[in-house]
């Protein structure tokens, strides 16, 4: 098939990398601008732009898509369909329009569940036991078109980026093979109903909250790494917790119970497993307290 692709982080790179080596046509790529990145601030194209100009195809990266002039070039292409992963622009109805199969979404959650940005942290947050990867045809409202591919993925104990990492492994092979026989999915129209929203990540949900059963710091552990990461504060200097454990320790939301970051909770406590200072790199526990020192009974926020 002639496609074009468009997406921007690393999620979207297996699937680039997929459907190029399954052996369609993609007579476009579509990222968002290089952003500036670094201690340098260097102006730095996304993970999709480099393996675009890696393989060869051409690479569009406009601010937006809503004039006419971008519409018509893209009308121009004269696509089959458009694959889309993690773009991160809106696309107008004119775009939706114009390949011949549409504008199809790879969608990091099991629609209708976990519509919009974060699908992935707001089900580690929820709890939730499996997520999945769900090929939608895209329209003009938010991750409401159909679904035309779903596969499940059990969630465990398993970080954002962990799950992130898998689900765009999965996503890649399930276009591939939606593609490869489009007539055999029949498109499911989702049930409004069962709609959750999962809003965009805030820097400042990344603060612990020990006021929070163990077992809800524990998933806003994993869901915040690597990124934004999950922090408390300690003499000025802030800490992020990367791997926790769930430990039946009582005691007063927020104290560390021994010199060892047993930190109680609203309910039971989290053992840290591995911590970041902020400017240092990440260490596992043993190798933390070396060199810091938290005494039992600290208060930390």
């Amino acid at each position: 098939m002639r496609l074009a692709f468009m997406g921007t982080p690393d999620f979207a790179v297996p699937a680039l990398k997929a459907l190029h080596e399954a052996g369609h046509e993609i007579a476009a790529v579509y990222s968002q601008p290089p952003r500036r990145a670094g201690r340098g601030k260097k102006l730095t194209p996304s993970p999709v732009q480099k393996l675009a100009e890696d393989l060869g195809i051409p690479v569009y990266t406009p601010v937006s898509l809503k004039s006419a002039e971008e519409q018509k070039a893209f009308s121009a292409l004269k696509l089959d369909a458009a694959i889309v992963a993690a773009y991160g622009l809106i696309l107008p109805q004119a775009i939706l329009d114009a390949p011949k199969m549409g504008c199809l979404n790879i969608h990091g959650s099991l629609l209708p569940r976990w519509r919009g940005a974060a699908p992935v942290q707001r089900a580690i947050l929820a709890g939730d036991n499996e997520t999945g990867i769900t090929i939608m045809q895209m329209e003009a409202g938010l991750d409401t078109g159909p679904m035309l591919l779903k596969a499940v993925t059990p969630i465990g104990n398993k970080t954002a980026g962990d799950l992130t990492t898998e689900l765009a492994d999965t996503g890649a092979a399930l276009m591939v093979q939606y593609l490869a026989s489009p007539a055999e999915y029949p498109a499911e129209v989702q049930d409004d109903a069962l709609a959750t929203y999962a809003k965009k990540i805030q820097k400042s949900e990344a603060r612990l909250d020990f006021s929070n059963s163990a077992k809800q710091v524990e998933r806003q552990i994993r869901a915040y790494n690597p990124q934004p990461g999950a922090f408390f504060e300690y003499e000025g200097n802030r800490y992020r917790i990367l791997k926790a454990s769930v430990n039946d320790g009582q005691g007063a939301a927020g104290k560390t119970l021994d010199d060892r970051l047993l930190i109680a909770c609203g309910t039971g406590s989290i053992q840290s497993e591995i911590i970041q200072k902020a400017g240092k790199p990440a260490m596992e526990l043993k190798s933390f307290l070396n060199g810091t020192t938290i005494p039992a009974g600290t208060n930390l926020q």
